[in-house]
């Protein structure tokens, strides 16, 4: 059972059965909004990146997204770039893959970000979301709505952190301005 987050809230990721999480993906999904025109309805194409950022001790030690698809550890992969949204129908249009078990024991953060790089504010997305998933069976843990529209071009969307021997999704859902992960390093330090 799916659990739909508002901003702030957090949730264990521990399964009901009492065991742990071994995988987890952080899905997002967008499509561009429909603007009405002289000639009818069209769209836009609109290029949102998800990028996850490693934290030891609240400072960054790497990070995945479209142009480093894989951690230096190998235990987080992004699934690749996707330059328009609205492909998957609801589905994820981008996913970043986080093996819980192979994160090392110093990153104690991971914070997930998605950015307009083409610089469209998020008044031109509809649709949006990030979920995660438990990789092992599929099952949708939780689901966080990027609602709002807003004359911002990025949104800190939401942190796994460690909580005693398992991990912590908080859902964050801080808005920000930038093309890039780099951009948004002043709007994540805030949130470690």
């Amino acid at each position: 059972m799916s659990v739909n987050l508002s901003k702030g809230q957090a949730i264990s990721l521990e399964k009901n059965d009492g065991g742990t999480l071994t995988a987890v993906r952080m899905g997002l999904g967008w499509q561009a909004a429909k603007r009405r025109g002289l000639f009818g309805s069209r769209t836009k194409e609109i290029d949102l990146d998800a990028s996850a950022v490693l934290f030891a001790e609240k400072q960054p030690v790497d990070v995945v997204f479209f142009r480093h698809l894989v951690s230096d550890d190998g235990s987080v992969r992004h699934t690749g770039d996707n330059l328009v949204g609205g492909v998957g129908q609801g589905g994820d249009d981008e996913a970043i893959l986080v093996d819980l078990q192979r994160v090392p024991v110093h990153i104690d953060q991971i914070v997930f970000t998605v950015n307009s790089f083409t610089g469209q504010t998020f008044q031109e997305v509809e649709n949006a979301f990030c979920r995660l998933v438990d990789e092992s069976n599929g099952q949708e843990l939780a689901r966080y709505t990027l609602a709002g529209g807003g004359e911002y071009t990025a949104q800190i969307m939401a942190k796994v952190h460690r909580a005693g021997s398992g991990w912590t999704m908080t859902a964050l859902g801080t808005t920000a301005n930038g093309r890039t992960f780099q951009d948004l390093m002043p709007a994540i330090l805030p949130h470690l």
